[in-house]
């Protein structure tokens, strides 16, 4: 059971809004993990302690004020409503959150005020901030669910005026639009508060930052794996051309080196050719006589020219030729040419 000082029996009951309703009633180290049974447990206790009928007896007349203090302690805290007005701002629970720069080990740190935070959720049974073995899902539901929060706590019970003490009808509109902005920016600021701890949490929590690391190296994975691929795409891209470069200076050369050997056939054949007209020439067109007539030497070139067209081949035409050159140095040259002739 708590201890009762002096400055707790002291309390002015019309000063109610100021005192600890929780201490009052002897629940200061439960304070909002007071259960109902507990307040009511409690109240009785009180009760039959500070009840002024029993003051009277042991001779304390009008000392009604604390127990003033009790009855309005419990209407409080047996009102949900009420009750969670005053959760909302109960000044003996932090509001503070860890700063950045706080060393420490992560969890011992960050988790009593994730737990502190949670009882104001309205979405009940609040993911706990776990471990570093959590996986990687429960971790980011977690974070999902502190970012996306829903919380019940209000700023009523600071409200600086008594709207119901308002001497007319303006000044209680009045003295309520002021309750409301004060309200309506101790939210905006308390929802600020909340997202700074997440925030932090966020930052700091190992856990996020090992998956971000392995999100990197998945990301480097795949982008070195892709430039990988892009670098043997152009290395191969590259050969290709190179290769089809080299193809074509082989077919360029071969077909340089081809023009030239039909270039050098092709003047072969032309000495060929006169070569056997020398021949003919030189043999008189085999002529029946020193001077060869119009006629033999018509004959002979007719002879001639039908061997040359018949053998356009340069090695067809080195062998007739030498034939020829042979037989006439033989002295049966006509006779060849014509047998020559005849197989035409």
């Amino acid at each position: 059971e708590e201890e009762e000082d002096e400055s707790l029996l002291s309390l002015d009951p019309k000063d109610w809004k100021n005192q600890d309703h929780y201490a009052v009633l002897g629940l200061s180290k439960l304070r909002y993990r007071a259960t109902l049974d507990d307040i009511i447990k409690s109240h009785r206790k009180k009760v039959l302690r500070h009840h002024p009928d029993k003051k009277a007896a042991q001779g304390y007349l009008n000392d009604d004020g604390f127990f003033k203090c009790i009855q309005k302690a419990f209407e409080i805290l047996t009102d949900p409503v009420k009750r969670r007005q005053w959760d909302s701002v109960d000044p003996e629970i932090s509001a503070d959150i860890p700063s950045v720069k706080e060393k420490g080990d992560f969890y011992e740190i960050y988790r009593p005020v994730f737990k502190r935070e949670a009882r104001f959720s309205n979405i009940q049974p609040v993911p706990e901030l776990g471990d570093e073995n959590s996986d990687r899902d429960t971790v980011e539901s977690f974070y999902q669910f502190w970012y996306n929060f829903d919380s019940w706590r209000s700023f009523e019970y600071l409200d600086k005026e008594n709207v119901d003490g308002g001497s007319n009808r303006d000044d209680k509109r009045w003295i309520e639009g002021k309750n409301k902005k004060e309200r309506a920016t101790r939210k905006k600021e308390d929802i600020q508060r909340l997202r700074t701890l997440v925030d932090n949490a966020f930052k700091l929590d190992p856990r996020m930052i090992r998956f971000k690391e392995e999100d990197k190296k998945k990301r480097n994975a795949k982008r070195n794996a892709r430039e990988e691929e892009e670098r043997k795409a152009a290395e191969a891209k590259k050969k290709a051309e190179e290769e089809a470069k080299k193809q074509a200076e082989l077919e360029l050369a071969k077909e340089e080196e081809l023009k030239k050997q039909r270039q050098m056939n092709h003047k072969a054949l032309k000495a060929e050719q006169r070569a056997l007209k020398r021949i003919f020439k030189n043999a008189n067109y085999f002529a029946a006589s020193d001077a060869a007539t119009v006629a033999e030497i018509n004959s002979a070139t007719e002879k001639q020219e039908k061997i040359i067209a018949a053998n356009p081949d340069l090695d067809a035409l080195v062998a007739v030729r030498a034939q020829i050159e042979a037989a006439v140095a033989a002295g049966n040259g006509l006779a060849v040419v014509d047998e020559i002739v005849s197989k035409l």
